[in-house]
């Protein structure tokens, strides 16, 4: 099957495109680069172009059986400030592709969507029941795209599947693709650099949450997990079954402190830290429920917390070295 990933040069596009490659499908890479890096899509086709250019869209998609798409604005505090930039390309740039998708003739769609569509969740861990109400523009943005397919869906016959992560983490094994954002956001990569010393000392946000240690507690899931559960994704639909919506996590949370540990562990080294303010929004904990996605598509996170971050340290490593 040959497969259009649109953001395949972003981080978990990347990871997605070597999955699929690795399943035996063909793989054309479509990204504005405006957050990816050509070299993550290295020995892929790639189309340089934007979602919102539906004329570029549709003369690639003349060419394909399925999409995964992957090319949204994904910074919850950027998107609070700036909703007009989330919107415009989360929203109207995903509608670009429906359309194009609707008038391609192209029937499925892999959907790279979040558990900030649950918002700040009565009880963790989190299912497929749980309301969607999502507390930022970003989550309301992946909300509407959700609905957006559900739509396509009875109307057009386009089968999708929403998967939403959790705490995406970790690189490839290789060491030669992993986590690279700008700003760099999440909490493993700015430890292990804080670790490292090519990063400032680790802010921890809040330290008197209702949790064993006070410190949020978050379900990490490693990036190759993730990139399995979309090649699973895209098998069942083959198949001819009904469109479907999951959570991707392992299950299982880990507080603030405890991948600070993991990480003093991977590295030999201190993390440098100093405790800050909550930040507002930060709910105090957020873990998945997987047991529908094993279900429904024989899908398990294999990797644990360790092995995030052995592979996100062995990432830094071989980019310090490339630099170097």
């Amino acid at each position: 099957m040959l497969v259009l990933v649109i953001g395949g040069a972003g981080y978990i596009g990347s990871h997605s495109a070597r999955a699929l490659r690795r399943a035996g499908h063909d793989v054309i890479v479509f990204d504005n680069l405006s957050t990816g890096y050509e070299f993550l899509a290295s020995g892929f086709e790639l189309i340089q172009g934007d979602i919102l250019d539906a004329p570029a869209l549709k003369r690639v998609l003349s060419r394909v059986d399925a999409v995964m798409h992957f090319a949204a604005h994904a910074y919850v505090g950027e998107s609070v400030v700036n909703p007009k930039k989330y919107f415009r390309n989360n929203v109207e740039g995903g509608l670009s592709l429906l359309n194009a998708m609707v008038e391609s003739g192209v029937k499925k769609i892999i959907f790279s969507s979040t558990c900030a569509v649950y918002g700040e969740p009565a009880k963790v861990p989190i299912d497929e029941t749980t309301p969607r109400q999502p507390v930022n523009p970003y989550g309301v943005s992946k909300l509407f795209f959700e609905q957006a397919l559900a739509s396509y869906d009875r109307a057009y016959g386009l089968r999708f599947a929403s998967l939403r992560y959790f705490n995406a983490a970790g690189a490839d094994e290789s060491g030669e693709i992993g986590e690279l954002h700008e700003p760099e956001t999440h909490l493993i990569p700015l430890a292990l650099s804080a670790a490292a010393g090519t990063g400032p000392q680790l802010q921890v946000f809040g330290s008197d949450y209702p949790t064993p240690d006070g410190t949020c507690i978050r379900d990490y899931i490693h990036v190759n997990d993730l990139a399995d559960a979309h090649v699973k994704a895209l098998a069942h639909l083959s198949s001819g079954n009904e469109s479907f919506a999951v959570n991707l996590g392992t299950g299982t949370g880990y507080s603030v402190q405890q991948v600070i540990s993991a990480v003093e562990q991977a590295t030999g080294k201190t993390v440098p830290r100093r405790l800050a303010p909550r930040r507002p929004g930060d709910p105090p904990a957020l873990v998945a429920n997987p047991a529908k996605a094993q279900a429904l598509i024989h899908w398990k996170a294999n990797r644990g917390l360790p092995e995030i971050v052995a592979t996100a340290w062995k990432w830094m490593q071989s980019r310090s070295a490339m630099r170097a």
